[in-house]
């Protein structure tokens, strides 16, 4: 038996080290439209510039999810396919992969294909599909059984993500411009989560680094039980806040690990420069 796991490009992860020959990753991109331009999100796609052309470009910008056909083509190159999407609430990724599946077993009805909506993006991605990764790397793994543990680490999964940018925000009507500028002038960072049901929270502002990452540390004692967690951190060309963010939440919390990842391009078009999102 062969197995794909199947992420869209909101998960930060272009590839994997897997067991060649059995099992498989896949990235489908999404598209990112900053005025006349679309961009591609894969693996050839230069963030920065595509950062620069959203900050220079004066005409709206958006994203468009992958189409059906992608994920199909995920689907058909094994016998059994876990797929991890974007919040539904965020993008039709999820319903595109829905479609792609029923397609694919109405020709194929041998496959298993199973489709979960993370109900967030970035690093729950990347934790969903490390886990399928394990669970699926056994011998003969039962892929029914694999699905419900997958399912159930996604609803025990959570997100805070912080920007200090918002311009992406303004030019998409999400915030009025006068309140951006006074955010950005006071040095004043949004913090935020994802609900239960995949939709974006704000549950406070931070003035100055140190204010916004203690805060961030003091939500995630307060969401969940975190010892052992495992934590990613995407950031948006931050590297040192990662880093110094990674430092503090090992001293205050009982977690694992924290692995850095920058952000690709659909979770550097949300984050915006300086932002970091974490799943943990």
């Amino acid at each position: 038996m062969t197995y794909n796991i199947v992420c869209d490009s909101s998960c930060d992860l272009k590839s994997m080290e897997i067991q060649a020959g059995q099992l498989y990753f896949t990235s489908v991109p999404l598209r990112i439209l900053v005025g006349d331009r679309e961009y591609t999100d894969d693996e050839t796609l230069d963030v920065p510039e595509l950062l620069t052309a959203m900050q220079g470009g004066k005409g709206t910008a958006g994203t468009a999810c992958p189409s059906p056909e992608s994920f199909a083509r995920a689907f058909e190159a094994a016998d059994c396919s876990v797929c991890f999407t974007i919040s539904s609430n965020l993008s039709g990724t999820y319903n595109a992969a829905i479609l792609a599946r029923n397609l694919v077993l109405e020709e194929h009805p041998e496959k298993q294909i199973c489709v979960i909506d993370s109900r967030s993006t970035a690093g729950v991605l990347v934790l969903l599909a490390t886990r399928a990764r394990e669970l699926l790397s056994g011998e003969a793994p039962d892929f029914d059984a694999v699905c419900s543990e997958l399912r159930t680490y996604q609803a025990s999964l959570r997100t805070v993500f912080t920007l200090s940018c918002y311009d992406n925000l303004i030019k998409n009507g999400r915030m009025r411009p006068l309140v951006g500028t006074l955010l950005h002038t006071l040095g004043i960072h949004v913090i935020a989560d994802a609900t239960a049901q995949g939709t974006i929270h704000v549950t406070g502002k931070a003035r100055g680094e140190a204010k916004t990452f203690a805060a961030i540390v003091e939500f995630m004692q307060q969401s969940k039980e975190c010892a052992g967690a495992h934590v990613c951190l995407s950031h948006c060309e931050n590297l040192e806040g990662a880093l110094r963010l990674k430092e503090l939440i090992l001293q205050k919390l009982p977690v694992a690990e924290v692995t850095i990842l920058a952000c690709r391009g659909l979770t550097s078009f949300y984050a915006m420069p300086g932002g970091l999102i974490l799943g943990y």
